[in-house]
């Protein structure tokens, strides 16, 4: 029988991360047990396995979907291809409703929520906080239903999208609202690319030039703001401009953008102001 390194190896095309969490998976080990198992030799079956799974991996399958996992935030999250596979760049977000909102009993709602990383990892920091999440994918929903049962007890309040962005929060104000929305443009060429066109289009571009729910969070979002509430946005790293532009004309102040750690215009912030 051939050996787990042998085996990692010859995963032409793969990182070696990537090889070396595909054995783990198809052999039933945990990354510890990989590193202390490495030179043992390999089970047909689970060989097998893992040669499915690279081939998968190899035609753009994301890794996340692959293990059904995907760490965020410290935090291990359940991943299918009905969410989005939360990326490091989106704990910028997290850092900065943590930094942002000083209220001992904050409101804070989580837009387009998908797997529930956002608001599950503010409820893990924040466990006085109310935080509320949508999404109008019934199927995103369940997911972040079992990711916040397993990592927060069940302490978000998880709700249906339909009839608009904001529609499930009719009525209520926020001391933050955060939102990693659509936001690529219809014609970008990388969602036709590695691991793009796996995960869920709608939640990738909202259609033409891929401002439109950037748009709306923007102009809708202040009605549903304490004064001095805040607005936290993802965005595409050319898009900060247009979208600090969008929130002075719509009355924000404070309006700052944040870069992530490529060095990308990755998040912008802004305050609606006191009366």
């Amino acid at each position: 029988m051939i050996d787990g390194e042998t085996l990692v190896r010859s995963a032409a095309g793969l990182e070696r991360r990537d090889a070396e969490l595909l054995l783990a998976a198809a052999a039933g080990w945990t990354r510890t047990q990989w590193i202390a198992r490495s030179r043992d030799a390999v089970p047909a079956d689970v060989a097998r396995r893992f040669t499915e799974l690279v081939a998968r991996r190899a035609a753009g399958e994301p890794v996340a979907y692959l293990l059904g996992t995907r760490e965020f935030w410290s935090l291990e999250f359940e991943v299918t291809p009905a969410v989005l596979v939360p990326r490091p760049e989106t704990e910028l977000l997290v850092e900065r409703a943590l930094a942002q909102v000083t209220s001992a009993n904050a409101r804070v709602a989580d837009l387009g929520t998908g797997s529930g990383a956002i608001a599950i990892s503010i409820a893990h920091e924040r466990p006085s906080w109310c935080v509320v999440a949508t999404d109008v994918s019934g199927a995103a929903l369940e997911v972040a239903r079992r990711n916040g049962m397993r990592l927060v007890g069940g302490r978000v309040d998880w709700r249906p999208t339909a009839g608009g962005w904001f529609a499930p929060l009719a009525g209520e104000r926020f001391d933050a609202i955060v939102s990693n929305p659509p936001y690529i443009s219809a014609d970008d060429a990388a969602l036709g690319g590695d691991g793009l066109r796996h995960e869920p289009r709608g939640a990738l571009t909202p259609g033409g030039d891929g401002f439109d729910a950037l748009a709306t969070l923007i102009n809708v979002g202040p009605e549903h703001l304490v004064s001095g509430g805040w607005l936290l946005l993802e965005h595409g790293h050319a898009q900060g401009e247009r979208t600090r532009a969008a929130l002075v004309a719509r009355g924000f102040t404070h309006v700052t953008s944040l870069r992530d750690l490529a060095g990308h215009e990755r998040v912008s912030e802004a305050r609606w102001p006191s009366p």
